[in-house]
């Protein structure tokens, strides 16, 4: 992982993150917003400590564990990656509603045109915000975007705690195995 100067992260929040998507994904993943890290090397959930890329593995989604780099082998598997907010932030409580509201509105019209057949949104919080539902919880949803269907996972920050990197894979798997049904 390369080192980068406080400097050269403060210059990352102005970097768009490219999305790793195609048209009719099995599993599109949505993170809440780039860290500064993943800004920095342009490779989503790159900060070392992040277990999305565990937790994707361990789950079955992948048969090895991929790094950050190695992210548009995704597209291989049937999954892809975008996120809720394109700004880059050192932590997602940086964000507003506002911001949480309209990246809402843009990911549905993404997920209209791309017609994964899931959305899957790391991060209940970041959801219940982004799509207007307070009684969101882990898991599926009733809500669709067209056919597609939308399931919320744990965000797999490091600093989400609650969440082991056990349970946190065990419900990645549990996607995994819907959207393969």
């Amino acid at each position: 992982m390369p080192r980068f100067t406080r400097e050269e992260l403060e210059a990352a929040r102005d970097r768009l993150v490219p999305d790793v998507v195609a048209d009719g994904l099995d599993v599109l993943f949505c993170g809440i917003n780039p860290g500064l890290m993943t800004a920095a090397t342009g490779h989503h959930f790159a900060r070392p400590g992040n277990r999305f890329w565990p937790a994707l593995h361990r789950s079955g989604f992948t048969p090895r564990l991929l790094a950050p780099a190695e992210q548009e082998e995704l597209l291989s598997y049937g999954l892809g990656i975008t996120n809720v907010v394109a700004r880059a932030t050192v932590r997602a409580d940086e964000l507003t509603a506002r911001e949480y509201q309209e990246g809402g509105w843009l990911l549905a019209e993404k997920v209209a045109r791309l017609r994964p057949r899931w959305l899957a949104v790391l991060g209940v919080t970041a959801y219940r915000v982004a799509f207007d539902d307070r009684a969101a919880r882990v898991g599926p949803q009733d809500r669709t975007i067209g056919d597609t269907r939308v399931w919320v996972l744990p965000n797999p920050s490091g600093l989400n705690a609650h969440w082991t990197p056990t349970t946190l894979a065990e419900e990645f798997a549990r996607l995994r195995e819907a959207a393969r049904a």
